[in-house]
């Protein structure tokens, strides 16, 4: 094998995916982003596996890094952080109740739940949109391969033109450093640096 085609022939389809990202997607998950803050709306994020990584990533990044010297700031709750939580409903209900679980304690109507799933078929990223979108909810999902039941479910979907799991996580990851630096922007002003 030779690493360095290999790693090129890498680099060079996940710059291609990236050019084809659905910017009007992108744009709509940004405006509901800061539809939530100003309205001090909840917004719940989660995911599996290194799509879980990215939803806590994501969380990190907007509470601390859009609002850290702002009065008003973000409620951003990965629920796939609470490992304690997690593993008692898988435990004592099933794994695919671990999120729809938690959203029952704390979801209001138009809160915003954000479902992050490769595959777009998560059943616990799928039971948790499906309770959101039932609650009144508004629900946001971001997706790869065909997107999956959860770019049918959710009211935004923003698709990842890719049936390679790496580089639909290597995209959302991206995305949400997109986001962040964006949110910030809106917040503080196009000149204002983004250094947290």
């Amino acid at each position: 094998m030779d690493i360095r085609n290999f790693a090129q022939d890498y680099l060079s389809r996940l710059k291609s995916l990236i050019g084809r990202l659905d910017l009007n997607a992108y744009e709509s998950v940004v405006k509901e982003i800061l539809e939530a803050y100003h309205r001090q709306a909840r917004i719940f994020v989660m995911g599996n596996g290194g799509s879980g990584s990215t939803a806590s990533h994501l969380a990190c990044d907007i509470n601390k890094g859009c609002c850290l010297d702002l009065e008003k700031k973000f409620k951003m709750m990965c629920l796939n952080d609470n490992i304690p939580t997690m593993l008692a409903l898988a435990n004592d209900i099933s794994y695919g109740a671990v999120f729809d679980e938690q959203l029952k304690n704390f979801f209001q109507p138009g809160d915003v739940v954000i479902g992050i799933s490769g595959s777009g078929n998560s059943e616990n990223v799928l039971r948790a949109i499906g309770y959101a979108a039932g609650h009144d909810g508004v629900t946001i999902g971001w997706c790869g391969f065909d997107g999956g039941e959860l770019a049918k479910m959710a009211d935004i979907a923003l698709i990842v033109d890719s049936h390679d799991m790496q580089q639909v996580e290597d995209t959302h990851v991206i995305v949400a450093h997109m986001l962040m630096q964006t949110v910030h922007r809106a917040l503080h002003g196009a000149a204002a640096a983004c250094t947290t």
